[in-house]
């Protein structure tokens, strides 16, 4: 339990410096970095599996490349799902995704709970 806590907090906190850092993303208050960083965990673990290996394919044929495409529609699609988390479009999502994903691996490796 703590290490999901732990996550999700540092998923926030990626989530929240990633919107500081885009201009098409946007998080309207403390709230909403929240929810959006607890929807953003459950899709990495349930959703995203499964829609990478439907997807597998493509992803074999394009190198790997449309993985990105993949986490990008899926962070936008958080932001639909969510109240006071808007990006603008499936291009903002994309390089939201790249750059979340770049600032989550910092973090974890910088704060490692062990």
């Amino acid at each position: 339990m703590r290490g999901f806590i732990w996550r999700w907090v540092l998923n926030g906190i990626a989530l929240y410096l990633t919107a500081q850092i885009i201009a098409g993303i946007t998080l309207d208050g403390f709230a909403a970095v929240v929810v959006a960083a607890l929807v953003w965990g459950f899709v990495n673990s349930v959703i995203r599996p499964v829609v990478n290996l439907i997807a597998l394919p493509i992803t074999i044929m394009t190198v790997g490349l449309f993985t990105l495409v993949i986490n990008g529609f899926l962070l936008w699609l958080v932001a639909e799902a969510v109240t006071g988390f808007y990006v603008d479009g499936i291009l903002m999502g994309i390089v939201g995704a790249l750059l979340l994903s770049v600032i989550s691996s910092v973090l974890s490796a910088v704060f490692d709970e062990k």
